[in-house]
């Protein structure tokens, strides 16, 4: 569905949902003093939130900020549960959506030393809240896209130590995918999981995380297996580097598929992406001495671990959430090094923000969903 404007009442129409546009009024101010932003407003039946677009003024930079052009975002995994909460009204202080986003510097504020104007930089997922060793406490509360503020914005203002340089070779398209699902599958498998070259690497799903760990793990020397239900991402995969692939729609029990793959020993990575239905049988697949990544919930975040079982298997288990500062800027050097770009399925335009959800809820792509500024 499209976005219109009533030029004469500075109206924005937001039509997330077909059966209840919301009409949100803006601000008459001058067209330079005031930036295009995509918000999670309230539902007027209040089950939910919404998208909307709506004008609020520019944001300036202050001491110890940059101000950034963003030119390009992503859709997470996290933006899809967005929806569902529970939101508050459109305008100044909203909750701007999305996570990921990528920009130019185009202005400075008193005491910044890391970026001067014209810098490309993408954000950080937590902001400047954890820049190395350990999440710090409290860290939580600065996640971009919600509840500290999102991407999904014409202009970005926040602390210089909450951004990192783009690396020379990628687009902006291609910078705003790294936030959260590259450092995710980089830290899973080189921070704790410790690849080595030879090593089997299970990834379940084509999405973003996984995208990234076939593109990490080929580039790292292993042997990547992956799962999905389309045969023709499957066969991209391959393409990408994949030694073996399996259906999990027509081998329901895929686990011994990837068992067959490995001669049996089982495989040394797993990044389980697909939550409480997926663990048990991947965990079957894990090799003695294994290490699998909690990652997402696609089916669920309940379910149980076998205790037992990973005891058996001298496994090691973790949950994390993304990375810090440090985790990012080592990942682009690798990155660098292999010079590996991104796999970006399908780029829409700004105004085409709410077509973006839809699209990315379908789930019907590989890689990852960009919108363009």
């Amino acid at each position: 569905m499209r976005i219109r404007t009533h030029e004469a009442a500075h109206w924005v129409v937001a039509l997330t949902c077909a059966a209840f546009p919301l009409v949100l009024p803006v601000s008459s101010g001058a067209q330079e003093s005031t930036i295009r932003q995509w918000q999670y407003v309230a539902a007027p039946d209040e089950q939910g939130c919404r998208l909307a677009m709506v004008a609020v003024p520019k944001p300036e930079p202050g001491p110890g900020e940059i101000q950034v052009r963003i030119r390009a975002t992503s859709l997470n995994g996290r933006d899809r549960y967005a929806l569902m909460g529970r939101c508050g009204p459109a305008g100044p202080g909203g909750q701007v959506a999305l996570s990921d986003g990528a920009g130019e510097v185009v202005a400075v504020g008193p005491g910044v030393s890391r970026f001067q104007l014209g810098d490309r930089v993408v954000g950080t997922y937590f902001a400047e809240a954890f820049l190395e060793g350990k999440r710090p406490e409290g860290a939580m509360e600065y996640l971009r896209g919600g509840p500290g503020p999102g991407m999904l914005s014409e202009i970005v203002v926040g602390n210089e130590h909450g951004f990192v340089r783009v690396p020379d070779y990628l687009s902006y398209e291609e910078a705003a995918t790294l936030p959260i699902a590259a450092v995710t599958a980089y830290v899973s498998l080189f921070e704790y999981g410790r690849l080595q070259p030879g090593d089997y690497v299970l990834l379940e799903g084509t999405g973003g995380v996984s995208s990234f760990g076939l593109l990490f793990s080929v580039a790292g020397g292993a042997r990547t297996i992956i799962t999905s239900s389309s045969d023709e991402k499957l066969a991209r995969a391959r393409e990408l580097g994949a030694v073996g692939t399996v259906n999990y729609r027509t081998n329901p029990d895929w686990q011994d598929e990837v068992l067959a793959l490995t001669d049996g020993i089982g495989v040394q990575h797993i990044i389980d992406i697909g939550g409480e239905e997926t663990r048990l049988k991947a965990l079957e697949a894990l090799g003695n001495g294994g290490h699998m990544a909690l990652i997402g919930g696609l089916t669920g975040f309940g379910g149980a671990i076998p205790v037992s079982e990973i005891f058996n298997k001298d496994a090691r288990i973790s949950a994390f959430h993304v990375g810090s500062r440090a985790d990012f800027e080592r990942m682009n050097r690798f990155m660098s090094g292999h010079e590996i770009h991104p796999i970006i399925d399908r780029v829409f335009e700004f105004e085409e923000a709410d077509e973006a959800f839809d699209f990315f809820e379908n789930g019907d792509f590989m890689g990852k969903v960009v919108i363009r500024m």
